[in-house]
C-alpha cells in the first residue's frame, strides 16, 4: 500500500499504479473519510463476513465433496450450486465490494493496480458460476471466488495492523499535548480545551503539568522537561523572557505563559507535519516500484487472458482454463511490490522522530543513506557556541581559591568570558565571595577587592599595567594561546598566581559522533570561518579527518560544491544564517535544532536535540531503511518471478504441479504481509547511543 495513516481521515491519494483497500475506503463513498483504526475495524469485518460464509460454500463445493468427503444434501431441496449461489451474495455484495469500487475508480482514473486485479479475479469466478447456475448445473467455483476474497482480505487485515505499528511515532507525538489549559481570564484561572487557546492568552502552569501551547514566561521561574519533544534529557531551566514548548512538563515552579503559537502552529504539530509529509512522500525506489506495479498488472491481465486462451486450445475444460487464469491474475497482485518501499519509509521517518530526527521526505532518508563524507560546521554544530574554560594553570596558588576569587569579581562584569569563569566556578563549587570594590578596565580586564585581597583579571598589558610579570607563566600562555584558546591571566596582591584558558566548549557528544560517523565508513571535515589554530585544535580533540578553516559564510557552499565535484556524496551540518546555502548545497542538508530558521527551512533533516551524535543515527536510520527497501523489493520481484509461470500451470502437464486460486490468493497476501512484519523489524536498528555527559 502506498498511502500513509493519519491523512487518509483528511484526504486520499495513491501511487501511480497502486490503490489499496483502505484507500479505496479513504475514498469516500458509504465509508466516508475514516481513521486508520476504523479501516482496520473495518477489513476485520468484511473478513470475518467472507470466512464465515465461504467454510459453507467449500463444504458444498466440488471440494468438500472430493476432498473433504461431505456428502449432506443442500437444504430447502436446493440444487448445491443453487445454495452456494445464496451464500456467496454477502461475501460479493458486502466483503468485496471495495474492491469492486476501487476498480472502478482507478479504471476512472486511466490506471491499473492490484484493486482491479483482485476484482476481475473475484467478479470473472463469480460470474461464470453464477452464468453455469442459471443455464441449468454445472461444474462452478463459487468457493474459488470467495474463498479468494477472504484470503485477500484476511492478507489485507493483518498487513493493515502492522502498518498501523509503523506510525506510533505519531500517534505517541499527538497523545502528548494536554486536552485541557489552565487560561487566566478576568483575573481568574479557567480551564479550557486547549483547541481553545488563542494567541495572547495569558496561561497558569502549576508545577507537574504540562504547558498546553508554544509561548514566552512572563512571571515565575521553574525547570521544564523538554525530553519528550526535544529529546533533551535534563530539564531546562526558564526564566521570565525564555520560550517555552507545548507539551513539555513543568518540573517545580509555578509560571504564567503568554501564548504565542497554538494550533498547527505549535512546535509539536510541526514536528508531526514533517514526520506525516516524510512518509507521504516518495523516494526513488519508490517511484521505480510504482511503475513497475503497473506494468506487472498489466502483464498479468494479459498472461490471464493469454493462459485462459492457451488452455482451451490445448484442449482443456473452460472451468480449467478458468482456473489457470484467475489464478495468473491473482497471484501477480503488485500488493507487495507496492508495499516494499513506502512502509519502510514509514518505519524509519516513524524510529527518526522517536529520536528527536525529523526527515522532511523520503527524498531525504534514502539521501542519508548514501553518504560517504559529512561536513560540519564548528560552532554550534560541534561546539556549544559559547565560551568555557578547558584549562586553570596555576603557580604556587591553589586552584579553589584562585576561581573564588576571580569568580567573586567576574559576577559584576558583564563580559561573555566573565561568564564563563562564574560558571566554572559554580561548577566546581568553589565558594562563594563578594567584592568591596570593583573597576573595569576597557579592553583590558578587570579589578577588585575581594576578602581584603586585590585581583587583577585581564590580558598581559592589564598585567604589565600592575607590575606584574607572568615569569614561569609566560611559556604556558604562549602554548594555549597557540592551539585557539584565550589565555586570562591572574595577579592577586602584585604577583602573577596563574591562568585561566577560555574556548568555546566542545559539546559532551562531539567526540561520539566523529567516532560513530568512522564506524560507518563516513569521513568528517570541520569547515569553520574560525582561525586555524583553534579549528586544528577542535579537530585534533575530536579526531576529525579535515579541517576547512577561514571560510567567509558566502565561500561554504563553493566548499561543498568542490567536495561534490570530487564524486562524494556530502552531507552538511549546520544551524546558522551563514549555513543556509552550504545546506542547500550539499546531497543532505541538516539543521541542529536549536539553531535559526532559515537553517532548518532550508535543511533535508532537522536534529531537535542539537545533537550532533544524532547526525550519525540519521545516517544508520537511512541506511537501515534503504536495506529494507531493497529487501521487500527483491522479495517481491523474485515471489512474482517464481509464482508466475506455477500459476499459469506450465509445470502442471509434467510435474502436475498448480494453484488454485484461493491458494494464490493466500500465498499473494502472506507476501505483503511479510513485507510490511520485515520493514516493522527496522524498529530494531541498532543506534548509536549517546555519550553520559562528563560529571560535574
Amino acid at each position: 500500500m502506498s498511502t500513509t495513516i493519519e491523512d487518509r481521515t483528511n484526504e486520499s491519494h495513491t501511487t501511480e499504479g497502486h490503490m489499496s483497500p483502505e484507500d479505496a475506503m479513504g475514498h469516500g463513498g458509504h465509508h466516508g473519510a475514516m481513521s486508520m483504526e476504523d479501516m482496520v475495524a473495518d477489513m476485520r469485518n468484511r473478513f470475518l463476513v467472507a470466512l464465515l460464509f465461504s467454510i459453507p460454500i467449500l463444504l458444498w463445493s466440488p471440494i468438500g465433496r472430493d476432498v473433504i468427503g461431505f456428502r449432506t444434501a443442500a437444504p430447502f431441496g436446493l440444487r448445491d450450486d443453487v445454495w452456494m449461489l445464496l451464500l456467496s451474495l454477502p461475501v460479493i455484495g458486502y466483503s468485496s465490494w471495495i474492491f469492486f469500487d476501487g476498480m472502478y475508480r482507478a479504471l476512472k482514473a486511466r490506471t491499473l493496480d492490484m484493486m482491479v486485479l483482485v476484482a476481475i479475479a473475484i467478479g470473472a469466478g463469480w460470474l461464470y458460476s453464477v452464468g453455469v447456475t442459471l443455464t441449468g448445473g454445472g461444474e462452478v467455483f463459487y468457493e474459488a471466488a470467495t474463498v479468494l476474497a477472504a484470503f485477500v482480505l484476511l492478507g489485507h487485515w493483518f498487513e493493515m495492523r502492522a502498518r498501523g505499528g509503523a506510525n506510533d511515532a505519531i500517534r505517541a507525538l499527538l497523545n502528548l499535548a494536554p486536552p485541557m489549559a489552565t487560561v487566566i481570564r478576568d483575573g481568574e484561572p479557567i480551564e479550557i480545551a486547549t483547541a481553545e487557546v488563542v494567541v495572547g492568552d495569558l496561561l497558569l502552569v502549576r508545577p507537574g503539568t504540562k504547558i498546553a501551547v508554544d509561548g514566552v514566561v512572563e512571571e515565575g521561574s521553574s525547570e521544564i522537561d523538554e525530553s519528550m519533544v526535544t529529546g533533551e534529557s535534563l530539564p531546562v531551566s526558564k526564566q521570565p523572557g525564555d520560550e517555552v514548548i507545548g507539551a513539555t512538563i513543568n518540573k517545580s515552579g509555578t509560571l504564567r505563559v503568554r501564548a504565542t503559537k497554538v494550533g498547527s502552529e505549535t512546535a509539536l504539530a510541526q514536528i508531526v507535519k514533517l514526520v506525516q509529509e516524510a512518509q507521504n512522500s516518495k523516494a526513488p525506489g519508490q517511484r521505480l516500484a510504482d511503475r513497475a506495479a503497473f506494468w506487472l498488472v498489466f502483464v498479468a491481465l494479459v498472461g490471464g487472458s493469454l493462459t485462459f486462451l492457451g488452455w482451451l486450445t490445448a484442449g482443456r475444460e473452460v472451468t480449467e482454463a478458468m482456473l489457470f487464469a484467475i489464478t495468473v491474475i491473482v497471484i501477480t497482485c503488485p500488493d507487495a511490490l507496492g508495499l516494499a518501499t513506502p512502509t519502510a519509509i514509514m518505519v524509519g521517518s516513524g524510529l527518526g522522530a522517536k529520536r528527536g530526527i525529523l526527515f522532511k521526505n523520503a527524498m531525504a532518508i534514502e539521501s542519508a543513506a548514501r553518504i560517504d563524507i559529512v561536513v560540519m560546521d564548528k560552532t554550534g554544530t560541534l561546539t556549544r557556541g559559547e565560551p568555557a574554560v578547558t584549562d586553570v594553570v596555576t603557580h604556587n596558588f591553589d586552584e579553589n581559591e584562585l576561581l573564588r576569587l576571580v569568580a567573586a569579581v567576574e559576577r559584576d562584569s558583564e563580559h561573555p568570558l566573565a561568564e564563563a569563569i562564574v560558571r566554572e566556578a559554580d561548577a566546581r563549587s568553589a565558594g562563594a565571595a563578594r567584592t568591596t570594590s570593583f573597576e573595569s578596565v576597557a579592553g583590558h580586564g578587570a579589578i577588585g577587592e575581594v576578602d581584603g585581597r586585590r585581583v587583577v583579571i585581564g590580558n598581559r598589558r592589564l598585567l604589565e599595567r600592575e607590575g606584574m610579570e607572568l615569569g614561569p607563566l609566560a611559556e604556558k600562555r604562549e602554548e594555549l594561546s597557540a592551539t585557539g584558546h584565550t589565555a586570562v591571566g591572574i595577579g592577586i596582591d602584585g604577583r602573577a598566581v596563574g591562568l585561566i584558558a577560555i574556548a568555546d566548549a566542545v559539546r559532551e557528544t562531539s567526540i561520539e559522533a566523529v567516532r560513530a560517523l568512522h564506524a560507518s565508513g563516513v569521513e568528517v571535515v570541520m569547515l569553520t570561518g574560525d582561525n586555524s589554530a583553534t579549528a586544528e585544535r577542535i579537530a585534533a580533540d575530536l579526531g576529525i579527518d579535515q579541517v576547512i578553516a577561514e571560510v567567509l559564510p558566502q565561500d561554504k557552499a563553493s566548499k561543498v560544491a568542490e567536495l561534490q565535484a570530487a564524486g562524494r556524496r556530502v552531507a552538511m551540518v549546520g544551524d546558522g544564517v551563514n549555513d543556509a546555502p552550504a545546506l542547500a548545497q550539499a546531497d543532505l542538508g541538516v539543521a541542529i535544532g536549536a539553531g535559526t530558521d532559515v537553517a532548518i527551512e532550508t535543511a533535508d533533516v532537522v536534529l531537535m536535540r542539537s545533537d550532533p551524535l544524532d547526525v550519525a543515527t540519521a545516517f544508520q536510520i537511512g541506511r537501515g531503511t534503504l536495506r529494507k527497501m531493497r529487501q521487500n523489493l527483491g522479495w517481491a520481484i523474485g515471489y512474482n518471478a517464481i509464482a508466475l509461470p506455477i500459476a499459469a500451470g506450465l509445470f502442471e502437464p509434467a510435474f502436475g504441479l498448480m494453484l488454485r486460486p484461493e491458494i494464490a490468493a493466500l500465498s499473494m497476501s502472506g507476501s505483503s504481509f511479510l513485507v510490511a512484519v520485515n520493514a516493522l523489524m527496522l524498529k530494531r536498528l541498532p543506534l548509536p547511543k549517546a555519550a553520559a555527559p562528563p560529571p560535574g
